[in-house]
């Protein structure tokens, strides 16, 4: 959610003519993230947000797009795309493709309290039932193939330790065989700063853009190293387990899942550091982007390899 392309008021007001939604009032960029380019979009009927998409293209996008809507359509509070007058979702910007999405209410939250840990359990479990029913498919962009290949990469970048951390890492992924777990559509980038609150409820799941066919635990996972780690890199157990509980009490886990459970949370911290890995050691150019530190899931990564049976024990 950054500035990568550049749009101004003048390019968008008769570009945005092809929407139902009113006259142009004002144009805002968004100054976080890393992947796609984002603005605000006011206009006589509300607000909006625009997507430029810098990463995917214009034949990646409609799954994208029809999942949210078929989200939205079951009451998953995450942005429903608005139809141009022709019908289509899906328009073209700058040369690049394009769309306009509801702007939902709250804002995203630094330090998550137990009651929002909770909350955010609730509905990443009815996110996955209701993802249930949509038959299209998207394979993971971060998958193992890409994990593998991206180690290649930035492997030379590494002292000594982190090297044996993400081949220790590597190892235990391929011996969990992560298919045979209860799968269906994840959204695969559950940060804080994808999730907004309206006071103690979620009034909004944003960024699909990574959204794919996937374990449902990895997708807990993701949640829980944000949502539930602390400054020096551990887990705090309170906040885990009111997760947990609450997502279990809308789809329960089972025993499988039970199994991967401490495996799943080093997969899930070793794709983000890898990923910020290779934007630090291979960064794209762009206007207002903030690389986040490699560092940050490196010291999760570690306290996650050095505490296993602390991890077990969180299982609820």
């Amino acid at each position: 959610m950054s500035v990568f392309t550049n749009v101004s008021f003048d390019e968008l007001k008769p570009w945005i003519s092809s929407y139902p939604i009113g006259t142009l009032l004002e144009l805002k960029g968004i100054a976080s993230g890393i992947s796609n380019t984002n603005y605000f979009v006011t206009t006589t009927t509300g607000r909006y947000v625009l997507t430029l998409f810098e990463e995917h293209g214009a034949d990646e996008l409609p799954y994208f797009l029809s999942l949210m809507t078929h989200l939205a359509e079951r009451g998953v509070p995450c942005p429903r795309p608005v139809k141009r007058l022709d019908g289509m979702q899906l328009d073209e910007l700058n040369g690049k493709p394009a769309a306009i999405v509801t702007c939902l209410v709250g804002r995203d939250i630094e330090e998550p309290s137990v009651t929002q840990c909770a909350e955010l359990g609730q509905v990443l479990a009815s996110m996955h039932l209701a993802g249930s029913t949509f038959t299209a498919k998207n394979n993971d962009t971060r998958d193992f193939e890409w994990r593998v290949a991206t180690a290649h990469k930035v492997l030379d970048f590494l002292d000594n330790e982190d090297q044996g951390m993400l081949k220790e890492t590597m190892r235990r992924e391929s011996e969990l065989d992560i298919l045979a777990l209860p799968q269906g559509v994840i959204h695969a980038d559950l940060f804080r700063d994808n999730v907004l609150f309206d006071g103690e409820k979620i009034g909004g799941v944003i960024d699909f853009y990574y959204a794919c066919r996937g374990a449902f635990l990895y997708d807990v996972a993701i949640a829980v190293n944000d949502w539930c780690v602390n400054k020096d890199g551990s887990l705090d157990p309170v906040r885990v387990k009111a997760l947990l509980s609450s997502y279990h009490a809308v789809r329960p886990f089972v025993q499988m899942e039970r199994s991967a459970w401490s495996s799943m949370l080093l997969i899930a911290a070793l794709r983000f550091w890898l990923s910020r890995l290779k934007d630090n050691f291979y960064p794209q150019a762009g206007e207002l982007t903030h690389a986040k530190d490699p560092q940050h899931f490196q010291k999760i990564l570690k306290w996650g390899l050095a505490h296993q049976p602390e991890i077990v024990a969180m299982w609820i």
